[in-house]
């Protein structure tokens, strides 16, 4: 009897344990996309999803407005995207820079905090004799704390703009995202008030990867790119990874003649730039740079190779890399385990040149599954249709 009724609760809290996992597994996918990142139990500890908007709303209107497409895409959920992206850049739709809109419409902009800063003078660029190192806060806390601080400063989506004069660089800040969650609150603590000083116009997007093949950064970088000009255009993009914390505020997050590489000094590798052509990690560069080399190359899945890949793609088109001094362009990277490494990385930089015009921007294929705009970033669920091919 002993043995029985022992072996009964072995069994019973087996098949409680089981029955809590499926539970807790069927209760939080709640965006649509079959085994996406977001669904997962991590994002739910660190923010609280009535702080997103629904499907039902809209993104901010003119003249960061939408097109009707998109409206639909957010009305109707995911099952309205169940069609293909063969995406490109629609540039005759696309608002004319916010220096050059009525000053009603500018009232209302979703792009900061609202004011009549269209009476002022134009932003100049902060003087670099005020800056100098900073010490990041690298402090975790949830989302929900980071946005009671910065939320009030804030448009929703994570877009800022200065009222006190009229800013002269409009730049997106493209973050390809997956799995890194605690990362990202630290991130966003960081990165605006850094931004918020240098009295430009930004908007934040987040652009992650839905689960099923290996994080394709440049691809996610590409997406965010296509998308962001969708919603404003742009004259600068910066491309971020989330784990990196800028630690000296006379870099600036502007618009360079040529392609910028921020990140140059990093203290995970003793502050030293690891060779000259190096272009990843953080990297700016106007919309036209982007358009003359195709974007990224969408090829490489998992780890390595996109960044060197750019370079290339920059050399070809008779661009050069810049950078800020050592001592200014120094970032601090979160911890976090190494990455798989793409093992066609090699492959595909030797055969790279031959695929500028066919691969990248205008042959990138995705699906957008969801749009939210949380009050500190615009977050875009994206699946890659691209698929992985030999070089």
């Amino acid at each position: 009897m002993i043995g029985f009724t022992r072996a009964n609760l072995i069994r019973f809290v087996a098949g409680a344990i089981c029955l809590l996992l499926v539970v807790n597994f069927l209760g939080f996918r709640t965006d649509g996309a079959s085994g996406t990142s977001l669904s997962k139990l991590s994002i739910r500890r660190v923010h609280k999803y009535a702080h997103i908007y629904g499907n039902s709303s809209k993104l901010p209107a003119a003249p960061l407005a939408m097109s009707k497409e998109r409206e639909q895409l957010l009305e109707g959920g995911p099952n309205s995207t169940s069609t293909t992206v063969i995406a490109t850049a629609n540039f005759t739709s696309i608002p004319q820079d916010l220096s050059h809109i009525p000053l009603s419409t500018y009232k209302a902009l979703p792009m900061g905090r609202k004011t009549s800063s269209a009476l002022h003078a134009n932003c100049t660029d902060p003087d670099p004799r005020d800056g100098g190192p900073i010490t990041p806060n690298t402090t975790l806390e949830s989302l929900d704390i980071i946005e009671a601080e910065l939320g009030p400063l804030l448009r929703p989506g994570g877009a800022f703009q200065p009222d006190k004069c009229n800013a002269q660089h409009h730049v997106a800040i493209v973050v390809p995202f997956r799995d890194r969650y605690a990362h990202l609150s630290v991130f966003l603590r960081n990165i605006h008030p850094f931004l918020m000083k240098q009295r430009i116009a930004y908007r934040i997007f987040i652009v992650e990867q839905t689960n099923g093949k290996p994080f394709n950064r440049a691809a996610m970088m590409n997406i965010g790119f296509l998308e962001a000009l969708k919603v404003f255009q742009w004259d600068c993009f910066i491309f971020h990874d989330v784990d990196l914390l800028p630690l000296d505020d006379r870099n600036l997050y502007n618009c360079p003649r040529q392609p910028r590489h921020m990140s140059v000094a990093i203290d995970t590798l003793n502050f030293k730039l690891p060779y000259r052509s190096i272009f990843g990690g953080v990297s700016a560069m106007t919309r036209e740079h982007f358009q003359a080399v195709n974007g990224f190359s969408n090829s490489f899945f998992g780890w390595g190779g996109e960044d060197d890949d750019m370079s290339n793609r920059l050399k070809h088109a008779n661009l050069f890399i810049s950078r800020y001094p050592v001592n200014i362009a120094r970032y601090k990277m979160l911890k976090h385990q190494k990455e798989k490494a793409n093992p066609k990385r090699y492959e595909n930089l030797q055969n790279g040149m031959s695929k500028i015009e066919s691969d990248g921007i205008n042959s990138i294929k995705y699906v957008i599954y969801s749009i939210k705009e949380f009050p500190t970033f615009t977050w875009y669920l994206a699946e890659l249709k691209n698929s992985e091919r030999k070089s």
